[in-house]
C-alpha cells in the first residue's frame, strides 16, 4: 500500500544516519572504556577509596546509558521496519498511526543522540547552575524574571532533570528579584549554556491599569557546577560570610527554618547565596560550590581558548544586548537573535518548549555561524 511504502522509504533513509551515529558517538571507544572500568570495579580493595569508586561507577553508568540508548535506537528501527512490512503485507491500515508514531520516535531519538555528539566541551556533561536577575523596571521586570524561572523549571521537568532551588529573593509586589537553581542531569550544562544572557519581554503589562505595552529585561547566568574533581583554590581570608534567615514565596521554594548563607568573594565582589539546606553548614557548602563555579569562569576567561567551554558565547550582560526576545503583543513570537530560530507558540515556549532554540544554538556553534546580539 502506498502509505506504508512511503513510511518504509522514509525509514530506510534514516539507516545511514543511524550507522554514522555509532562512529560519531565513539561507541567502540566507549565499550573499551566500560570494560576497563568494570575491571577496576572488580579489583580487591575497590571500595577502600569510596570517593574514587563512586566516580568510576558514575562514569561507567554514564557510558553504559549512552551505549544502551544507541542499541535501543537500532532495535526500534528493526521493530518499526517489521511493523511496516507486516502491515503492508496484511493491508491493515489500522496499524498506520502506530507506525507513524514509531517513526517519529526514531527521528527524535536520532536527533537527540546526534546533538549529544556536539557537546564536547570540558564541562558540558556537568550539572548547571542558573542564576536569574530582574532588570530595571521594578515589578514588571521581577514578574518577567519569575516567568523565566518557571520556564526553565518546566524545561527540566520535560527532560526528567532534578531541580533544586538554591536561593530565592522575592520581588517587592510580584515575581522575584533574583534566584539560583541547580539543574542536575546528563549534559545539563552543555544544553543550557546557550541560555546565558539577557532575555527581553514585550507585552501589555498586567500591572499597568492603562493597558500600555511594556518592554522588560531579565538576565540569566549559566555555569557548570564545579565539583571536587576540579581544583579551585580560594583563600579563606578573601571570603566574607553573612548568615540570615531564609525567605521565599509562601515557603514553597525554600526552607524557612534553615540558616541562609551569603558568601562574598572580596577581591572580585562576587556574591553567592544558598538558603535551602537544613543547616548553616550545608548552605555554606553549597554556596562554596557556587562560588567555585563562578571563580572558575573568571579564571578560564583569562585563557580565551577555553572560554567557550565555560559559559558559551562570552558577551557582556547588559540591557539592550538581548539574546532572545519574547513578544506577546501585538503578535506572538519568541525569536533568538543569534541563530534566527523562532517559535510563534509563545505559550508553549513559556511552558518549557525551548529545545528548538537550544538545538539551533548547538548546531550554529558547531558550524561557527552564531550571529550578533541585540537585534530587534
Amino acid at each position: 500500500m502506498l502509505q506504508f511504502e512511503e513510511l518504509r522509504l522514509e525509514l530506510e533513509g534514516l539507516e545511514p544516519e543511524i550507522r554514522d551515529l555509532a562512529e560519531a558517538l565513539g561507541l567502540k571507544a566507549m565499550a573499551n572504556e566500560v570494560a576497563e572500568l568494570d575491571m577496576k570495579a572488580s579489583e580487591p580493595g575497590f571500595w577502600d577509596d569510596m570517593e574514587k569508586s563512586q566516580k568510576i561507577l558514575q562514569r561507567s553508568s554514564l557510558l553504559k546509558n549512552k551505549i544502551e540508548g544507541y542499541e535501543k535506537l537500532k532495535a526500534a528501527y528493526g521493530d518499526t521496519m517489521a511493523l511496516i512490512e507486516l502491515a503492508d503485507e496484511e493491508g491493515d491500515l489500522s496499524l498506520l498511526p502506530e507506525a507513524q508514531e514509531e517513526l517519529s520516535k526514531i527521528k527524535e531519538s536520532l536527533e537527540a543522540q546526534r546533538l549529544s555528539t556536539l557537546l564536547q566541551g570540558e564541562y558540558d556533561g556537568k550539572n548547571a547552575i542558573l542564576t536569574f536577575h530582574a532588570g530595571a523596571g521594578g515589578t514588571e521586570a521581577q514578574d518577567w524574571a519569575e516567568m523565566l524561572y518557571r520556564m526553565y523549571n518546566r524545561w527540566a521537568e520535560r527532560h526528567s532533570y532534578k531541580v533544586t532551588t538554591l536561593d530565592y529573593l522575592d520581588g517587592e509586589e510580584a515575581g522575584l528579584k533574583s534566584a539560583s537553581i541547580l539543574i542536575e542531569g546528563e549534559n545539563a550544562y552543555g544544553f543550557l549554556k546557550s541560555e546565558n544572557g539577557v532575555h527581553r519581554l514585550v507585552r501589555v503589562s498586567p500591572f499597568d491599569a492603562s493597558g500600555r505595552r511594556h518592554t522588560s529585561f531579565a538576565s540569566i547566568e549559566v555555569m557548570p557546577e564545579i565539583d571536587d574533581t576540579v581544583d579551585v583554590e580560594i583563600n579563606p581570608e578573601d571570603i566574607k560570610m553573612d548568615v540570615y534567615r531564609a525567605s521565599g514565596a509562601g515557603g514553597q521554594k525554600v526552607n524557612k527554618t534553615s540558616s541562609a548563607v551569603r558568601l562574598t568573594h572580596i577581591p572580585t565582589g562576587i556574591v553567592v547565596a544558598c538558603q535551602v539546606e537544613r543547616s548553616q553548614f550545608q548552605n555554606k557548602e553549597v554556596a562554596m560550590r557556587m562560588l567555585k563555579s563562578k571563580l572558575m569562569e573568571i579564571k578560564e576567561r583569562e585563557h580565551l581558548e577555553r572560554i567557550e567551554d565555560i559559559k558559551g558565547d562570552q558577551k557582556e550582560i547588559a540591557w539592550g544586548s538581548q539574546i532572545r526576545s519574547y513578544v506577546f503583543m501585538p503578535y506572538t513570537l519568541a525569536k533568538d537573535h543569534r541563530t534566527g530560530f523562532e517559535n510563534g507558540n509563545i505559550n508553549a515556549v513559556m511552558d518549557g518548549d525551548i529545545d528548538g532554540f537550544i538545538n539551533a544554538y548547538l548546531k550554529a556553534q558547531n558550524l561557527g555561524t552564531l550571529g550578533h546580539y541585540g537585534e530587534d
